[in-house]
């Protein structure tokens, strides 16, 4: 499979240079999931995971800062975004597993197939969410099946 990257000696220290999302889309179907590819996902992932940890961190404090207020609508506002904050962050707290998972995937070489069916999940789609790991036909049986039939 052919990249668009150059890879440096370890010696060098230089990291490859990851393509752009135009790039990536323009590949053709022979270059799918090849090298330079992961390594733009990969990346992607872990800036995506840095983020989210940084969000938890950030939580964290934020709740730790305890504000004494007399007025109780005050204190009723305060504990609503408390809890509001701590949805946020429970399905942030999902999505870093979706993505250590995908991370995962790709260091085992799996990363953009889908799970079911084995096929291709397609670039695009995966420029779009990352963490998918159901190809977009896939995804629709089961959002359908779940509507039908419930969880």
């Amino acid at each position: 499979m052919a990249t668009k990257t150059t890879k440096t000696s370890a010696a060098s220290n230089k990291q490859v240079a990851l393509l752009t999302e135009e790039e990536i889309l323009k590949m053709g179907e022979k270059d799918y999931m090849n090298e330079a590819q992961l390594a733009f996902f990969k990346a992607r992932l872990q800036q995506l995971e840095k983020d989210l940890l940084k969000n938890a961190d950030e939580t964290t404090e934020h709740l730790r800062e305890t504000v004494l207020v007399p007025d109780p609508a005050d204190r009723a506002t305060i504990e609503e975004e408390h809890a509001l904050e701590l949805r946020t962050r429970d399905r942030e707290r999902k999505l870093l597993k979706k993505v250590q998972q995908s991370i995962a995937l790709i260091d085992a070489g799996e990363y953009g197939w889908c799970e079911e069916t084995g096929e291709p999940i397609g670039v695009a789609r995966l420029l779009a969410r990352p963490t998918a790991n159901l190809s977009l036909e896939a995804q629709q049986r089961r959002e359908l099946k779940q509507k039908l039939y419930g969880d």
